[in-house]
């Protein structure tokens, strides 16, 4: 169910920072109340392989997300306690100590729920149970809570964080100058 031109979901969850800090967070107000452009990407899990190369990436680009009136929020349906194990682990360990954007503990999965990136069969056992994780979904939100990019990926393939930040070039582009901007449009 795609949400593209529609206002993100009011929801408030669980979310844990660099500091260990677990603390709500409703990325809808968020980007509202911050008049903020918000980055919000959900990975699959915690101490997995192609998860943190993508943290990393857009840990390393935090800057020019932040140039761009934009903040980054990853996502997962970990604990928080999970996550601070995370942040605290060397990344030469395969951890993501360093990481200074906050990660959202959606352990109820409410939030993933209502977004539709739920994989209810990555993890199932035999008895079809199991820890159903997200996809990598990620999704750009304007200063209004509207959502004007969503996309999915399958567990496999990662991001590129160059795209984003076209993506976030482009659209604001737009909103200064009402242009649309077509393929392969650069700023």
């Amino acid at each position: 169910m795609a949400i593209v031109g529609k206002k993100f979901p009011s929801i408030e969850v669980n979310a844990m920072d660099e500091m260990g800090d677990t603390f709500k967070i409703n990325v809808l107000d968020k980007a509202v109340t911050e008049n903020k452009k918000v980055l919000l990407f959900w990975y699959p899990k915690d101490f997995t392989f192609v998860c943190p190369t993508e943290i990393h990436a857009f840990q390393a680009a935090a800057q020019e997300f932040s140039d761009r009136n934009t903040i980054i929020v990853g996502a997962s349906c970990d604990t928080a306690e999970v996550h601070f194990a995370w942040l605290t682990t060397a990344k030469e360990n395969g951890g993501i100590e360093g990481v200074t954007f906050p990660l959202i503990a959606d352990s109820t999965r409410k939030l993933a729920m209502e977004l539709d990136i739920l994989d209810f069969d990555l993890f199932a056992d035999d008895e079809g149970d199991g820890d159903n994780v997200t996809y990598r979904a990620t999704y750009l939100i304007d200063e209004a809570g509207t959502v004007f990019h969503e996309s999915v990926n399958h567990m496999p393939v990662g991001r590129n964080v160059n795209e984003y930040l076209r993506l976030i070039d482009a659209y604001t582009h737009v909103q200064k100058h009402g242009e649309v901007c077509p393929a392969n449009w650069e700023q």
